[in-house]
C-alpha cells in the first residue's frame, strides 16, 4: 500500500532517489521517439522523449498553491509525450502523458485530476506515480493558468468552447489519447485504468463514470464539485449571508467564535452514537440549534452568539433555496465549524466562487456580489452553461456494464463543498439502479466522519487520511467491495489514532470498550441513533 496523503490535491516537494535505474533497449528507446508520429483525432503531438535519469529530471515548476514546487525531481527513466487535442476551433487542451519504461510498468494507466478550476498540467502528481510503475497523464484542462492558481482570469470570458473543455471534454480527450499512446509504447492496452482524485477532480470523475463510462476501469471521486453550478451558488450565497453587509454588521459571525460553535455541537450531538470522541458519526442526527448559545439581548461576549449571528450561523446549516422553497444545495452539516473561515471569514467570497459568477455566467469580470440573487442567479448559470459543466445523471448503467468500480467518499466536515450535495446524489443512483444492493455492487458512497477535504488529511487530532487508489485498486483487481475503510491520523510519521469509516447507510457503532481512538473498537451497521 501506498502512502501518499496529499496524492490528488496539493503537490509536495519530494526526491525520488536510491532507485535502481533499469536499463533501456535501443527500441524502447526508439519506440518513444517515434510516438511523435503518431496518429490520434482532434491531437496533436509535440514532444515525444526519452528522458534516461542520471541526471534526475527536473520536474517543470509552476507557481501559485496548486503550482509544482521548483527542485522536485524523478530519478527513474520514463518516456515524456506532450500534445493537445483541439476538438472545436476554439479548444487547445494541453496534455502530458508520462511512460515508465517497459520493465517498470506495472501494466496500469493512471489519470491525474485538477483541483479548482486549475490550467496547468500536474507535473507532481505525475513525478509521484511514474515512480510507482504507472503509466500517467495530466491535463490543463483546455486553458493555461501560468501561475496554478485555481482562481478564474478571463479566460472564460467569450470562450463558451472552453469552458465546455473545462467542464467534461478535457479528462476524457487525455484519456482517449494516453491510452493510445500507451498501447502504442508498450504494443498492448493498459490491463486496467484508474482515475483516483478529489474536489474538482472528484468532479472530473463522476463525469466521467456518467459520460465516458469506458473511459476507466476503476474511479474515486472524493469530495466532488457536484453539480457545479448549484456548488457555486451555495458557495456564493454562504458568503453573501455572512458578509452581505461587511464585516462590523451585527450578523457577521468572527472566526474567534467558530471554536465557540463547535464545542457547543459536540456537546449536544458527541455522544449520540454511544461515545464521546469528538467525532459526530451522523451529523444528520445532529439537530442543533445555534440559538442554545445565544448570547442575553443586546449583549456580545467571546462566549456567545448575538441575535443576528444566531439567525447567520441557521442559514449556514440550512443551505440556499429556489423562490419556490426547492433546495438549490444543502448547507453545512454540525460538526463543520472550525472551517467556516472557507466560506464565511471574508472580507469577500473566495475568489474561485466569486470569478465564477463574474467571468462564466455574467462574462463581466467587475461583477458585483453583493447583488446576488441565489435564486435568479441560479436559475441564470443553469440556463446558460448548465449542459457544459453540470454532470448529475445518476443513471451509471453503462458504466457498470463496463465493468467498472465506482468509490464515491464525502467528508463530513467539509465546509469548502456542502456533503449533503454527494449524498443525495448517491441516493439517486440508488433508487435508478435497482436499490441498495444492486447499487453497492459496483459503486459505494464512504461518509467519512469528522475528516476534512480529500482523503489524505486529517482535521486537529481527528482520523481521515486513507489511500483512495488503493481503495478503488484493489476492489476492481479482485472484485471484493471495501466492507470498511480505516481512516488513520498521524503526529511524526507515526499512526496514533484510528476511525472506520462505512460504506453508506451504514455507520461506524461503538462496541462499548476499548479504545475509542482504535477503529478494532468500532463495526460497521445501520445505526439506531
Amino acid at each position: 500500500m501506498r502512502h501518499h496523503p496529499y496524492r490528488h490535491f496539493i503537490p509536495m516537494l519530494i526526491l525520488l532517489t536510491g532507485l535502481a535505474l533499469a536499463s533501456t533497449s535501443a527500441s524502447a528507446q526508439q519506440s518513444c521517439e517515434n510516438l511523435a508520429s503518431l496518429k490520434i483525432p482532434d491531437v496533436t503531438l509535440t514532444l515525444a522523449k526519452a528522458i534516461n535519469p542520471p541526471p534526475d529530471f527536473e520536474v517543470p515548476s509552476l507557481p501559485g498553491r496548486y503550482g509544482t514546487p521548483a527542485g522536485q525531481k524523478v530519478s527513474v527513466p520514463f518516456c515524456r509525450v506532450a500534445g493537445f487535442a483541439a476538438p472545436t476551433s476554439d479548444s487547445h487542451i494541453a496534455f502530458e502523458v508520462w511512460l515508465p519504461i517497459a520493465a517498470n510498468w506495472n501494466g496500469y494507466y493512471l489519470g491525474e485530476g485538477n483541483p479548482g478550476f486549475v490550467g496547468a498540467i500536474s507535473y507532481g502528481g505525475m513525478a509521484r506515480e511514474i515512480v510507482h510503475g504507472y503509466a500517467t497523464a495530466s491535463t490543463d484542462t483546455g486553458h493555461a493558468d501560468a501561475e496554478a492558481t485555481g482562481a478564474l482570469p478571463p479566460w472564460a470570458i467569450g470562450h463558451p468552447e472552453r469552458v465546455a473543455d473545462w467542464g467534461y471534454r478535457a479528462m476524457h480527450y487525455t484519456a482517449l489519447a494516453a491510452k493510445q499512446i500507451v498501447r502504442a509504447y508498450y504494443g498492448k492496452p493498459p490491463k486496467l485504468s484508474f482515475l483516483s482524485s478529489c474536489h474538482e477532480g472528484g468532479n472530473q470523475a463522476l463525469t466521467e463514470a456518467q459520460k465516458y463510462p469506458t473511459d476507466y476501469d476503476g474511479i474515486a471521486a472524493g469530495d466532488p464539485a457536484y453539480d457545479i453550478t448549484h456548488l457555486q451558488a451555495i458557495s456564493v450565497y454562504l458568503s453573501w449571508v455572512a458578509l452581505k453587509d461587511g464585516v462590523k454588521a451585527p450578523g457577521y459571525i468572527p472566526p474567534s467564535k467558530y471554536p465557540v460553535i463547535h464545542r457547543a455541537v459536540l456537546d449536544a450531538c458527541d455522544a449520540l452514537d454511544g461515545v464521546r470522541d469528538g467525532i459526530i458519526e451522523d451529523p444528520t442526527k445532529c439537530h442543533f440549534d445555534p440559538a442554545t448559545i445565544q448570547c442575553p439581548a443586546k449583549e456580545d461576549y467571546p462566549s456567545c452568539l448575538t441575535s443576528a449571528q444566531v439567525e447567520t450561523a441557521r442559514q449556514v446549516y440550512a443551505g440556499a433555496k429556489f423562490d419556490d422553497g426547492k433546495q438549490i444545495y444543502p448547507g453545512l452539516e454540525p460538526g463543520s465549524e472550525l472551517d467556516w473561515h472557507w466560506m464565511l471569514s471574508g472580507p469577500d467570497p473566495m475568489a474561485i466562487n466569486k470569478d465564477f459568477f463574474a467571468t462564466v455566467v455574467f462574462q463581466n469580470p467587475d461583477w458585483d456580489w453583493h447583488t446576488f440573487d441565489v435564486s435568479r442567479d441560479t436559475r441564470l448559470a443553469d440556463q446558460k452553461i448548465g449542459a457544459m459543466v453540470n454532470t448529475t445523471d445518476p443513471n451509471l448503467r453503462p458504466f457498470e456494464e463496463h465493468g467498472g468500480k465506482l468509490l464515491m467518499y464525502q467528508s463530513w466536515q467539509e465546509a469548502a463543498i456542502p456533503p449533503g450535495g454527494l449524498l443525495n446524489y448517491y441516493q439517486r443512483v440508488e433508487a435508478t439502479m435497482g436499490g441498495e444492493n444492486k447499487t453497492q455492487n459496483f459503486a459505494r458512497l464512504f461518509m467519512v466522519p469528522g475528516a476534512g477535504m480529500c482523503s489524505g488529511f486529517s482535521v486537529g487530532s481527528i482520523p481521515g487520511a486513507f489511500d483512495a487508489l488503493d481503495v478503488i485498486e484493489k476492489w476492481r483487481e479482485t472484485g471484493v467491495a471495501p466492507d470498511k475503510i480505516v481512516t488513520s491520523h498521524r503526529v511524526g510519521g507515526t499512526v496514533d489514532r484510528t476511525h472506520p469509516a462505512c460504506p453508506y447507510p451504514q455507520a461506524a457503532i461503538y462496541k462499548g470498550t476499548g479504545d475509542p481512538y482504535d477503529a478494532a473498537n468500532f463495526t460497521c451497521g445501520i445505526p439506531h441513533w
